[in-house]
């Protein structure tokens, strides 16, 4: 049998935290978690997971500094990122055209993009699509 696969969720919200642990669990694939996007990029570089679930609000280093770093650092940028947040999609992906002109860099858009409150179904359904 494969190893399991590795899901980083990173989100400041315990209730959600342990929601997306359960159902990773459950479903067969191994978690890290972090609560902000400090812990969550230290844990992105030293567990190489094999997806990132990321929200964006999140107070200290939030979720779209993380993202920007993800996806500027050689050795993360080809993780794929699941985003989830309470932030409409347009919003989101208007700050990040923003972003990317600020850093100077083009910033990728995440594989997936998921609103708060997500269904189990439609996270599940998305992991399995991006790793199996």
């Amino acid at each position: 049998m494969q190893a399991h696969k590795t899901v980083l969720i990173v989100d400041d919200e315990i209730d959600m935290r342990l929601f997306l642990a359960t159902l990773m669990e459950t479903n067969g694939y191994a978690y890290v978690l972090a609560k902000n996007g400090a812990e969550g990029l230290q844990a992105a570089a030293e567990r190489g997971p094999d997806l990132i679930v990321l929200d964006i609000m999140m107070p200290k280093e939030g979720g779209v500094q993380m993202y920007g770093q993800l996806k500027t650092r050689p050795a993360l940028k080809d993780i794929p990122v699941v985003i989830l947040s309470a932030i409409s999609r347009k919003t989101f992906y208007h700050y990040l055209k923003m972003l990317s002109v600020r850093m100077g860099d083009i910033i990728p858009e995440p594989q997936a993009y998921l609103e708060k409150p997500p269904e189990a179904d439609e996270v599940l359904a998305v992991v399995k699509r991006l790793i199996g």
